[in-house]
């Protein structure tokens, strides 16, 4: 028995060394290599290739946009609320740390698994929504739906759209050009979009989710160096770090947001251990209504992580309870904004991201090279649960669903205007200077013409698409003369 879990573990990561060895393309490539030659670093640069990919992320215009894309809702009533850029910054320090405590705590297995690089998880992390749209997944779907005739639209694809083919840094090649390690990092869904892995609980019959269009391919095969009709279909081992520091990060600081906001009772949902059939004389120490209420919300919702599935109300409340004390809740109130309250919401939130960096561990493959991770399931259980606070007390309250239905509107709008104009022979002067050059060159086919139309309301924040908008539509005339898109 020994010998046969020795010989698959081996096999396991010998498959993992393979993926990440040195690969037959045009040359020989690695993980330190980038899709472009270029010259060495200058005289005192003493960084690390995968450190140098960080701050080329770091410095991108495609990052800064994230400051006007909102996480959940808009901060612009007031509230500090997270933002994606705020967000990737957190998301790149949860990652990071993972990184480094799997590299003290499991340095043999990461050594394995053909090795871990913190730098690379950290550039992940940092550019994981770069091609997130203004307004979230509602224009994500949006998107989709008008550029289905041609590939389809879907944040993370378009991620590695930008870092490979729409960032400039230079002109002598297209896109950040980066690593092929962090490259691999990034892919939190490794195939393309004719790829995708079955599903047959999807109505398309597939993956939902793709990490690169089709007609970005050559750039897709380079990176995994495939030959022929190789697919690959695993994650590297920092695209795994990547995303469940990203799930951590909005799981907890979406929380965090809206119940310094008011929006998340929290305080209505924790337990004050009242037993059946007694009731306190102090009715701080009832069991809230509001409990039930959102429990069985979880229960019955059927978009619910499929973690949940299954579980009772009873069960839900018990984890729930658990992991309020665990963290420290200390409120039996709303925030306020009080001294006391600051504290108490940071040791919360602290308490909360130590433990998820904790529940995952690094493992070897399986033979057929599975997943290198391990998640402890009562933490992706907590986890979803938060995530569902999010849900039933903000997405789908009545005030967002109206301002979704805005957005929608305007994302639609932009579509039609700007693909009607990528085909036009002469583009007019609603498209900037930069898609009228692109538009008007010979070779560009028409499907290239609307993935391009569809790139540029992808790469605008909110208060461009909101600002084009209201232009176009003649909602705001302004003084005809501003440039809101350059």
């Amino acid at each position: 028995m020994k010998e046969l879990l020795s010989s698959a573990r081996t096999e396991g990561s010998a498959w993992l060394r393979r993926l990440r060895s040195p690969c037959n393309l045009h040359s020989r490539t690695t993980l330190y290599q980038r899709l472009h030659k270029e010259p060495g670093p200058h005289e005192g640069d003493d960084r690390s290739p995968f450190e140098e990919d960080r701050d080329i992320v770091l410095y991108s215009s495609a990052f800064k946009r994230l400051l006007s894309v909102t996480q959940v809702a808009s901060a612009s009533a007031g509230y500090l609320f997270h933002t994606r850029l705020t967000h990737s910054l957190q998301v790149a320090q949860v990652g990071q740390r993972l990184a480094e405590k799997l590299l003290k705590k499991q340095p043999e297995l990461a050594q394995e698994l053909g090795g871990l690089d913190a730098s690379i998880v950290e550039t992940a992390c940092l550019a994981h929504d770069i091609g997130h749209p203004p307004f979230g997944h509602l224009a994500e779907d949006a998107l989709d739906e008008k550029a289905r005739s041609f590939g389809g639209f879907e944040g993370n694809a378009q991620s590695f759209r930008i870092v490979t083919q729409l960032g400039i840094r230079s002109l002598n090649y297209r896109g950040l050009n980066l690593t092929v390690g962090s490259l691999r990092g990034l892919l939190k869904y490794p195939w393309l979009y004719a790829d995708r892995p079955s599903d047959p609980n999807h109505a398309t019959g597939k993956k939902p989710k793709w990490g690169a269009y089709d007609c970005d391919r050559d750039a897709f095969v380079n990176v995994w160096g495939l030959d022929g009709s190789d697919r690959v279909v695993r994650r590297a081992p920092e695209a795994e770090l990547m995303d469940w520091a990203d799930d951590v990060t909005y799981s907890v600081h979406d929380v965090e947001d809206f119940f310094r906001a008011g929006l998340i009772p929290l305080h209505l949902l924790k337990s004050y251990g009242v037993s059946k059939g007694r009731e306190p004389k102090n009715p701080l120490r009832r069991e809230r209504k509001e409990r039930e209420r959102f429990f069985e919300y979880i229960v019955q919702n059927e978009r619910k992580d499929k973690i949940l599935t299954g579980l009772s109300v009873e069960e839900i409340a018990e984890i729930f309870d658990d992991l309020l004390i665990y963290a420290a809740f200390a409120f039996e109130q709303p925030y306020e904004g009080t001294r006391e309250d600051h504290a108490h919401l940071r040791t919360f939130t602290s308490r909360l991201i130590s433990r998820f960096i904790n529940e995952l561990q690094l493992r070897a493959p399986d033979g057929d090279g599975g997943s290198t991770v391990t998640k402890a399931v009562l933490a992706q259980q907590e986890l979803a649960i938060l995530k569902q606070l999010t849900w039933f007390y903000v997405i789908e309250a009545p005030a967002l669903a109206m301002q979704h239905q805005a957005q929608d509107k305007i994302i639609r709008k932009l579509a039609d205007i700007f693909l009607q104009e990528a085909h036009q022979e002469k583009p007019s002067g609603v498209l900037p200077i930069y898609y009228r050059e692109l538009f008007r060159m010979p070779d560009m086919t028409d499907t290239e013409k609307s993935r391009a139309a569809i790139d540029l309301i992808a790469g605008m924040t909110e208060s461009q698409a909101t600002a084009v908008y209201q232009r176009i539509e003649g909602i705001s005339l302004s003084s005809g003369i501003d440039k809101i898109l350059v």
